[in-house]
C-alpha cells in the first residue's frame, strides 16, 4: 500500500513591492499536515536599494511562527518589546497565544543581499490557544544534528529519533532540515495519530514512484512507513506531528478553533486594542471582508460535515 497522501505544487503571492513567496499550505486538497497550518516559501530575491521585505506590524492569535533561513537576515520585532535579527540556520519561534503584533523587516543594504527561507505556521492545540504570548530564538549551534542512512538532519523543532530540540512546542510534532551531498536513503513509521510531509528545497528526492524536485511538497498518510532516497546534493525539509481532532479557523493571520475568537480579533485589530510593536509606526489595516475568505482547515482524514 502506497504511503503517498498528497502531491502539492505551491502558489505564488505576492506580498508588495515584487516580494513573491510560494505558498504551499493550505490548499484545498490537503489543508494541514499534524499541527502545520501554513508554508511559505520566501524567494529566493534580491533586495538591494528600493527593493526589501517590508512586512508591516499585524497580529496573530491561536498560533506560533517559525522562521527558518537559508540566506539573508530579517529582523523581527514584536508587541513584547523583542527585536531579534534571524540569520541562516537559526530559528525564530513565535507564540501568539491569545494574541502578538509583530513586524518582519530588512536591515538596510550597502549591497545586494540574497533572501531566502521558510516561514511557517503550527496551530496550537485548542488548550493552548489563549495561552500567554511568547517569543524564543535558537542559535544554529544550539540544534541537535545527526546523521543517518547517508543524511545529515537539522532539528528546528520538536522531537525526532529520539533527540529533542530546545524550541518550546504544544503538541507532539518535528520539523528537520536535511541535507545529502552524496546522496541517501531514510526510511521511518509514523504513529497512527500521525501524519508528514517532505518538501524540497534544492536537488532531487525519490519516494516511491514520485519524483519531487525545488518546491515540491509530498504529504505522507497517518500512520504510514515511508522512505525517502535523496539523490547527492538534495536539501529538504521533513515535518508532521500529532493530527488535531477539530478543525482551525483562518482568516488572514488569525487562527482559532473558535469562529467567534476569530471575529472578535478582527474588531480587536480594526479598534487598535492590539499591543504595539516598539519602534514600528506602520502596520497592516485589516482586510475588508471582500478580499479574505475563511479556510476551515483539517487533519487528514477528519471529516468536516460532523
Amino acid at each position: 500500500m502506497s504511503s503517498i497522501h498528497q502531491r502539492l505544487k505551491p502558489k505564488t503571492k505576492d506580498l508588495g513591492d515584487d516580494f513573491v513567496v510560494r505558498r504551499t499550505l493550505p490548499q484545498r486538497k490537503q489543508q494541514m499536515v499534524g499541527p502545520f497550518i501554513f508554508w511559505d516559501h520566501m524567494g529566493p530575491t534580491e533586495l538591494f536599494g528600493e527593493k526589501e521585505l517590508k512586512v508591516r506590524a499585524h497580529p496573530h492569535i491561536g498560533l506560533a511562527t517559525i522562521t527558518y533561513l537559508f540566506h539573508g537576515e530579517i529582523m523581527h520585532r514584536d508587541s513584547l518589546g523583542n527585536t531579534q535579527a534571524i540569520r541562516p540556520g537559526e530559528v525564530n519561534w513565535m507564540t501568539a497565544g491569545k494574541g502578538i503584533v509583530h513586524s518582519e523587516r530588512s536591515q538596510a543594504l550597502d549591497q545586494p543581499m540574497q533572501l531566502e527561507g521558510i516561514q511557517l505556521w503550527l496551530a496550537l492545540p485548542k488548550g493552548q490557544e489563549d495561552r500567554d504570548p511568547g517569543f524564543y530564538h535558537s542559535k544554529e549551534s544550539e540544534l541537535p544534528q545527526f546523521e543517518q542512512g547517508g543524511i545529515q538532519f537539522r532539528l528546528i523543532a520538536g522531537e525526532f529519533l529520539g533527540h529533542n530540540s530546545s524550541v518550546p512546542t504544544y503538541s507532539p510534532l518535528f520539523y528537520l532540515n536535511a541535507k545529502s551531498s552524496e546522496g541517501g536513503v531514510f526510511s521511518h513509521q509514523l504513529n497512527a495519530d500521525h501524519d508528514a510531509a517532505i518538501y524540497v528545497i534544492e536537488g532531487q528526492v525519490d519516494v516511491e514512484t514520485e519524483t519531487l524536485e525545488r518546491f515540491d511538497m509530498l504529504t505522507f498518510k497517518p500512520g504510514s512507513h515511508w522512505t525517502i532516497n535523496a539523490k547527492p546534493g538534495a536539501e529538504f525539509m521533513i515535518f508532521g506531528g500529532q493530527m488535531f481532532s477539530e478543525p482551525r479557523y483562518l482568516w488572514w493571520n488569525l487562527v482559532s478553533s473558535s469562529k467567534d475568537k476569530v471575529e472578535a480579533a478582527k474588531k480587536d485589530w480594526a479598534s487598535g486594542r492590539f499591543d504595539k510593536v516598539v519602534d514600528e509606526d506602520e502596520w497592516i489595516p485589516l482586510p475588508t471582508e471582500e478580499s479574505v475568505t475563511y479556510v476551515v482547515a483539517a487533519s487528514a482524514g477528519l471529516d468536516l460535515k460532523n
